[in-house]
C-alpha cells in the first residue's frame, strides 16, 4: 500500500480585522489550471485513491452493473408539442449522451446526436436546445470543459449543418426573435462567471457586431431570461438573495427596448408573467414572507395598481404559477410538502391534488397551450419512479401520459415514510426516510443526505443511485434540514448569513434523534453532500467527528472564509447574501466560526472521500485540494482520507450518463466496503 502524498507547505499568512490566519497549502490555487507541480500533485492523489481501492479490493463495477440492470434498453423522453411539431429525445443503455428527435407530420427526423458531437471529447455537455420560432433552426449551448461557459451553436435543420458558432462564454439558452433571424443571449464576464450582459445577435453576423442591450454593474447581481406565457415578451431578470427586478423587452417590436416592470429594492422579490389581457405577479412585498399573487394591466404596472388575486398565507408557501385562459395553476408547499392548487380566475374556487405517498415531489411540467384545458404535472417519490400526469380543468380526471422506465424495480417491496424530529432549538425537522420491506431498523447501516442553501430543496424524489444500497439493507434518510427551503422563505432565512451554524446543528439532532428512535446503528451511520452539502458534510464532522462512520464529501465548499474574501473567486460577490462579506467583521467572524477548512483540528476523523474536478465554475479545485492534506495531517484516526480528482469535468462531474454512474458507483462503493468492514 503506498502512503499518500504529502504536498509541500508554504505558509501564507491571511489577515483580515487584526485576526491572522495561515494556509499552508494556499499555494495549490492556480487559475490558468497549468502549473505541473500542481497537475502532477492531483495525479498523484488520484493513483493513491486507486491504489487503495485496489488494494481494498473494492469492486464499483457491482454497483454500476446494478445501475445498468435497472435501465431500460431505450428511454425516450416525453414529446414536447410545439405548433404541431413534436421535439423529444433518446438514450440507448449503452450511450453517454442523447439523441434528439423532431416530429411533424408522422414524419420523424433526427436533429442532434450528441454522442457524435462528443466523440474524441475528454468533456462534453449542451444546454439550452431552442427551436427557432419558424423551426428551421435549432440553437444550443456547448460546453467542453465543464466551467459552464457556453459557446451557442446554430444548427439548419434542412441542410442539417451547423451554420454558426458563437463562442460567446454564454449560459447556453437564448431566446430568438419574432422572425427567427437572431437571438438574445447572455454572456457572463470572464473572471467572476457572473451573468452580467444581455446582447442580441443576428444571423451571419460577426459575434463583434452582437448589440449590447443590457449591462448590470452591480457584481452582486446575475441575470436570467425567460420567454413570457404569451411568447410575446422577453423577461430580464436582474437578481441575488434578497432582491431583484425584471425588465421586459416586447418581441413584436424591433427597438429592443427595455422597460422596468419595477425596481429593485431591498428585501423585495417578485416574479412576473403575462397572460393576453394581463400581468401576474408572485410577490413577498410588504414583509409577506411566503409570497402573495396579485396582477395588473398590460399597460399600468405601477405597484399602487395592482390588485391581490391570492391573499398572503402563513402556514402555506407560494413557489410558482401557470397562467391558463380560465385557470391559474400554482405550486405551494405546506407542511414541507408540495401541493398543486387549481384556482378558477373568474369565481377564485379552488381545488388541491391529492397525493398518495406520504413523502414525494410534484411540480408543473412545460404546458405550452394557454386555451387548453387540461394541464400537465410530474410527480415522483422515493419509492415511485417520475410520472406525468394530465389533468382535465373540467373534469378532474387525471390520466398518465408518461412513466420513466425501471427494470426490476417493484414499489411495494420498499417502505417510505416522513417524520419531524425536535431539534436542539425545539424547531421540528423533516426527515425522509425509506427501506427495503422486512428490514431490522435498528441493526441495519443508515445513509444521510443534506444540502440546506440557497433555498434549494432536497425532493424526497426517485433516486435511482442508491438502490444498490438500499437493496443491501441500508436506510437513506433525507434530512430537510434549515437553509433549504422546504417549509417556506422563513426555513431558508433560517440556515443562511448568520443563522448558517442551525443548518449543521439540524443536520446533527437529525442524524441523533433517528438513533434514539431505533432507526439506524450508531456503528453503521454515513453522510453524504455535495457543493454547499460538501460543506455540511465538513462542518459536522468538525463539530463531531465520531457520529459518522464514513463520509462523501463531493466537490465541497470547504474553504468559505478564505473564498468569501475574494471578489476575483467566481461566483463570490453574488454570493454575499447566502454566507456574508467578510468585509463585515461580525460576518468575517461568524464564517470563521464554522469554515471547514479553518476549523480542522486534531480530531479522530472519519474515513472521508473528497470528489472534486479541476474546471468545476462552482467551487474551484484548489478548495478541496488543500482540504485533504490538512484533514490527513491533523487526523489522529487510522480512517482513510481520498480525494478523487477529475482532471477534466465540471460542478457535476464527468459528462456521460455511464461515466456519471461509474462515478457514483466509486463514491458508493466507498461507503459499501467500510460497512462490509463493521458488520
Amino acid at each position: 500500500m503506498i502512503s499518500p502524498p504529502k504536498p509541500k507547505k508554504k505558509k501564507k499568512i491571511l489577515t483580515n480585522h487584526g485576526d491572522e490566519r495561515i494556509d499552508n497549502y494556499y499555494w495549490l490555487r492556480d487559475d490558468s489550471r497549468k502549473n505541473k507541480e500542481i497537475i502532477n500533485y492531483l495525479k498523484q492523489e488520484n493513483n493513491y485513491s486507486k491504489n487503495w481501492f485496489n488494494s481494498n479490493k473494492i469492486d464499483a463495477n457491482k454497483i454500476f452493473r446494478s445501475y445498468k440492470q435497472r435501465l431500460p434498453k431505450l428511454e425516450e423522453s416525453y414529446p414536447y408539442d410545439i405548433d404541431g411539431y413534436r421535439y423529444y429525445s433518446s438514450i440507448s443503455i449503452n450511450s453517454e449522451h442523447r439523441k434528439y428527435y423532431r416530429s411533424y407530420k408522422q414524419q420523424r427526423k433526427l436533429i442532434l446526436d450528441v454522442n457524435k458531437l462528443a466523440r474524441n471529447k475528454k468533456y462534453f455537455s449542451i444546454s439550452g436546445i431552442q427551436p427557432s420560432r419558424n423551426h428551421k433552426f435549432i440553437a444550443y449551448g456547448e460546453d467542453i470543459y465543464g466551467r459552464r461557459e457556453f459557446s451557442i451553436v446554430i444548427k439548419d435543420l434542412a441542410k442539417n449543418k451547423v451554420i454558426e458558432t458563437n463562442n460567446c462564454s454564454s449560459t447556453g439558452s437564448i431566446i430568438w426573435n419574432k422572425e427567427s433571424n437572431g437571438y438574445f443571449y447572455l454572456k457572463k464576464d470572464p473572471k467572476t462567471l457572473i451573468t452580467d450582459s444581455l446582447y442580441f445577435h443576428k444571423l451571419n453576423t460577426k459575434q463583434k457586431e452582437d448589440l449590447l442591450i443590457y449591462k448590470e454593474n452591480n457584481q452582486e447581481f446575475n441575470l436570467n431570461i425567460s420567454l413570457s406565457r404569451t411568447k410575446r415578451r422577453l423577461f430580464l431578470q436582474i437578481s441575488k438573495t434578497e432582491s431583484n427586478e425584471f425588465r421586459i423587452l416586447d418581441l413584436e417590436k424591433n427597438d429592443f427596448k427595455l422597460v422596468l416592470f419595477k425596481k429593485r429594492k431591498n428585501k423585495h422579490l417578485y416574479y412576473i408573467d403575462d397572460s393576453p389581457e394581463e400581468f401576474f405577479i408572485l410577490t413577498n412585498k410588504n414583509g409577506q414572507k411566503n409570497f402573495a399573487i396579485y396582477k395588473t394591466k398590460l399597460s399600468d404596472f405601477e405597484e399602487k395598481k395592482w390588485k391581490i388575486f391570492i391573499k398572503h398565507n402563513k402556514s402555506e408557501f407560494l413557489e410558482d404559477f401557470q397562467i391558463f385562459k380560465d385557470y391559474l395553476v400554482v405550486e405551494t408547499r405546506k407542511k414541507g410538502l408540495p401541493q398543486i392548487q387549481i384556482i378558477n380566475r373568474k369565481n377564485k374556487n379552488k381545488t388541491y391534488i391529492k397525493f398518495k405517498d406520504p413523502c414525494y415531489t410534484a411540480s408543473l411540467e412545460s404546458n405550452s397551450k394557454y386555451d387548453s384545458t387540461s394541464f400537465k404535472y410530474v410527480y415522483s417519490s422515493l419509492k415511485t419512479p417520475l410520472l406525468i400526469y394530465s389533468q382535465s380543468f373540467i373534469s378532474g380526471k387525471k390520466t398518465k401520459i408518461w412513466q420513466q422506465k425501471i427494470n426490476n424495480f417493484k414499489e411495494n417491496t420498499y417502505v417510505t415514510y416522513r417524520i419531524s424530529i425536535k431539534g436542539r432549538d425545539g424547531t421540528k425537522i423533516p426527515i425522509s426516510i425509506i427501506y427495503k420491506k422486512g428490514l431490522n431498523l435498528s441493526s441495519a447501516p443508515i445513509l444521510f443526505y443534506g444540502y440546506g442553501s440557497y433555498g434549494s430543496n432536497v425532493e424526497p424524489s426517485f433516486k435511482l443511485s442508491f438502490l444498490p444500497l438500499i437493496d443491501d439493507g441500508f436506510i437513506f434518510a433525507i434530512a430537510h434540514i434549515r437553509g433549504g427551503q422546504e417549509l417556506g422563505r422563513d426555513w431558508y432565512d433560517q440556515g443562511r448569513m448568520m443563522n448558517k451554524m442551525n443548518t449543521f446543528t439540524d443536520f446533527i439532532d437529525c442524524t441523533r434523534a433517528l438513533h434514539k428512535k431505533n432507526i439506524g446503528n450508531k456503528e453503521k451511520t454515513y453522510a453524504m453532500g455535495g457543493s454547499a452539502g460538501g460543506l455540511l458534510m465538513g462542518a459536522v464532522i468538525n463539530m463531531e467527528p465520531t457520529l459518522y462512520k464514513g463520509i462523501i464529501s463531493a466537490v465541497p465548499f470547504v474553504d468559505v472564509l478564505t473564498t468569501m474574501s475574494d471578489q476575483s473567486i467566481p461566483l463570490t460577490t453574488f454570493e454575499y447574501k447566502e454566507w456574508g462579506n467578510p468585509a463585515n467583521i461580525k460576518e468575517y467572524f461568524y464564517i470563521k466560526k464554522y469554515s471547514p477548512y479553518d476549523n480542522i483540528e486534531s480530531k479522530p476523523y472519519p474515513a472521508i472521500l473528497v470528489t472534486s474536478s479541476l474546471y468545476d465554475s462552482q467551487v474551484q479545485y484548489f478548495e478541496p485540494a488543500k482540504y485533504v492534506p490538512k484533514l490527513r495531517e491533523f487526523s489522529t484516526s487510522e480512517n482513510p482520507i481520498l480525494l478523487r480528482m477529475n482532471l477534466i469535468g465540471g460542478h457535476a462531474g464527468k459528462s456521460g450518463r455511464l461515466e456519471s454512474l461509474r462515478e457514483t458507483a466509486e463514491e458508493l462503493s466507498f461507503i459499501s466496503h467500510l460497512e462490509s468492514k463493521v458488520s
